[in-house]
């Protein structure tokens, strides 16, 4: 089963990183995000990707062309010959599709179609936001429901610190980071049958707008719903966030040889 990320936004709200490169390398623990994605799924098995590229999709290129060679052992003679020892390589094969600079996230999907079979089910996320959701449920939510798209449906943390007050203005509750309980919203996990692209009508609409909405109207879009946790990288607070988390060895979403058997 195929993974489509998307990848070829401007990310304008992280401008600090994207001045230089492009969002889904930016670094966690010095790897970039879309390879923290790309491991989750894989723990899971699921190992083909086709990933969406638009702004300085040539770096994305480049890091995965020369992944084996930056990874191994390098012994260099003076002839110039190269050859690599120990070397480390993953079980990935990966379609590094352009979509073009000015596509929207709904244009992406529709320009690699494709690459996909007819009726076939494939997961789609972005490539700046992390989960440790269970793929298999998710998967078998999708399939046990029978509909076109399956989202995943989250409650994020609060950005501030939530207060319980008194009647006369004393603090009797603090709760630093409150899980936001006014809402599910889209967590961005997505399972969709290649059928689903035919609500794709123009390139130059986000998937979150107009195929969406005519999913819902067709009674096609179920939600998962996903209790764990989910995180975003949109703003350099978020990413510091996330940095914070895997420096202290907490990140739920780190891969594990135990979680690679699920």
């Amino acid at each position: 089963m195929k993974v489509v990320l998307l990848a070829g936004g401007l990310g304008s709200r992280l401008a600090e990183e994207t001045q230089v490169r492009p969002k889904p390398m930016v670094e966690i623990g010095g790897i970039p995000i879309i390879e923290h994605i790309m491991n989750w799924y894989m723990q899971y098995g699921y190992n083909e990707f086709i990933i969406c590229l638009g702004y300085k999709g040539s770096e994305i290129i480049n890091y995965f062309k020369d992944y084996q060679l930056k990874n191994s052992t390098v012994v260099i003679e003076d002839s110039g010959k190269i050859e690599t020892i120990e070397k480390k390589s993953k079980p990935w094969k990966i379609i590094l599709a352009q979509t073009g600079n000015e596509t929207q996230t709904a244009g992406r999907i529709k320009k690699i179609r494709s690459f996909l079979k007819p009726n076939e089910d494939f997961f789609m996320t972005y490539g700046d936001g992390l989960s440790d959701i269970n793929l298999k449920k998710l998967y078998n939510f999708h399939k046990k429901n029978k509909k076109l798209a399956t989202l995943t449906a989250v409650k994020p943390l609060a950005r501030f610190g939530a207060l319980e007050l008194t009647k006369n203005g004393m603090v009797e509750k603090f709760i630093e980071k409150p899980i936001n309980e006014s809402g599910w919203i889209n967590g961005g996990f997505f399972v969709l049958s290649e059928k689903a692209i035919n609500f794709v009508h123009k390139y130059d609409e986000a998937w979150e707008n107009g195929p969406i909405t005519r999913l819902v109207e067709k009674k096609q879009l179920a939600a998962f719903k996903h209790n764990g946790f989910w995180q975003p990288m949109d703003t350099l607070r978020e990413k510091n966030l996330l940095c914070d988390l895997w420096n202290k060895n907490a990140a739920p979403w780190k891969t594990t040889k135990d979680k690679s058997k699920i």
